[in-house]
């Protein structure tokens, strides 16, 4: 039997990226500097971690290893195995940008060549003929934010006023990203869905890579939260990608979490939701026990960037980390012979490093199954070699922008 499981720890990035100065991002490493911090007491945090960062599951599997080989150092204070028992290595990114799309793409074997859309950073963030035409189109009257925002903040700032108004909060990042956050019972979650869509077809000139609607529900700024009803539209990958090469092969695809949103749903053949990490863990080793011969299991683990990486917040990242880690023993004994197992990430998400955004760097590659031989594969060129390493394991035909490390 040969299965394959695809986990990306979104933004689990290792640091080292070659091109990192030219998006402002040298020196960030979200791997090393959570571990830094934490090896001087700076990642502790009453009732939920203390001391120094500890993952011992995914360092048998060579994650010390990579990191040094990403960023030339072990990361501080973590114990360095004796033995090594997976494939690892880490990947550099050629796609142009640090998001999602690009990121997932590219594991999947299609990396991006072109130059997403951006808005402007400062002053209004969307021109103004396409928010009149978005408001005349949904029937509202107008929008609120209009600039550049952390989720959590601006809902905040502005959830009162939109509860009140009706106006949905529109507002982005230095991703390629236009985001809506709306109340789901004031607004409506059918409502902001519809919203999304529309400005997805309108930004498509635009060249602009999400749309992301985000509901929150609470009464006042004070018990606002945003919920698991997220959705992601994105534009459709520029090529075919493992995705749908699997499927044109007769295979199964079971997309677990934004797996399928990021994708367009294209190349899925079954779309798993589950609402923060311990829920997507227990998604996929559920699709495990389902999966059959030829199938790919493929998970976003979006806590990680989401709720820890954007936010800062160096202790609950490596909690995440941490819990993560714990159960991996879980996935291990659900193993079968044939079965290959594949953790990555798409960018990085340093939550020591300025601002809010994602941080470009290289992500680690572990890769292990029963009769798996362990070694270095080194620095990859690129993420597409994951992707086709898996197109080989599955014993479909490998594409062109990837090198198998099998």
């Amino acid at each position: 039997m040969a299965r394959a499981f695809l986990f990306v720890l979104d933004s689990f990035g290792v640091g080292g990226a070659p091109d990192a100065s030219a998006y402002g991002d040298e020196g960030a490493d979200t791997l090393g500097h959570i571990a830094e911090f934490c090896a001087a007491g700076a990642g502790d945090r009453a009732g939920l971690r203390e001391g120094p960062l500890s993952l011992p599951n995914m360092s048998e599997l060579g994650l010390m290893h990579i990191a040094r080989s990403a960023s030339g150092r072990f990361p501080a204070g973590m114990q360095v195995p004796e033995k090594v028992y997976g494939i690892y290595g880490a990947a550099t990114e050629i796609s142009r940008g640090k998001d999602t799309p690009s990121g997932h793409w590219e594991i999947a074997g299609t990396p991006v060549s072109f130059d997403w859309g951006y808005f402007p950073i400062e002053g209004d963030a969307f021109p103004q003929e396409f928010i009149d035409a978005l408001c005349r189109e949904a029937g509202v009257s107008d929008i609120l934010g209009n600039c550049h925002a952390s989720g959590t903040e601006i809902i905040a700032r502005l959830g009162e006023e939109h509860v009140r108004t009706g106006k949905p909060i529109c507002y982005t990042s230095s991703d390629s990203v236009f985001q809506v956050a709306a109340h789901e019972v004031h607004f409506g979650l059918d409502r902001l869905l519809a919203f999304c869509r529309l400005a997805r077809g309108l930004l498509d000139p635009y060249n602009i890579g999400r749309v992301i609607a985000r509901p929150f529900i609470g009464q006042s700024v004070s018990t606002f939260q945003r919920t698991g009803n997220r959705r992601d539209f994105s534009v459709l990958p520029p090529e075919p990608t493992l995705l749908d090469r699997l499927i044109e092969h007769g295979r199964h695809v079971h997309a677990v979490g934004k797996i399928g949103d990021i994708f367009a749903h294209q190349g899925i053949s079954r779309v798993i939701k589950a609402n923060g990490n311990e829920a997507l863990m227990d998604a996929s080793l559920s699709a495990i026990d389902e999966a059959e011969d030829g199938d790919l299991v493929f998970t976003n683990f979006v806590d990680f960037d989401m709720i820890y990486g954007h936010r800062r917040d160096v202790p609950g990242y490596a909690a995440a980390l941490e819990a993560f880690d714990a159960r991996l023993p879980e996935v291990h004994k659900k193993l079968k012979p044939g079965d290959l197992v594949v953790l990555t990430a798409d960018h990085g998400c340093d939550p020591t490093w300025r601002g809010t955004d994602h941080t470009r760097e290289r992500v680690p590659v572990i890769a292990y199954g029963p009769g798996i031989r362990s070694r270095s594969i080194g620095v990859r060129r690129s993420y597409a070699d994951i992707g086709e390493s898996i197109a080989r394991h599955l014993g479909i035909p490998t594409g062109p922008h990837g090198r198998s490390f099998l």
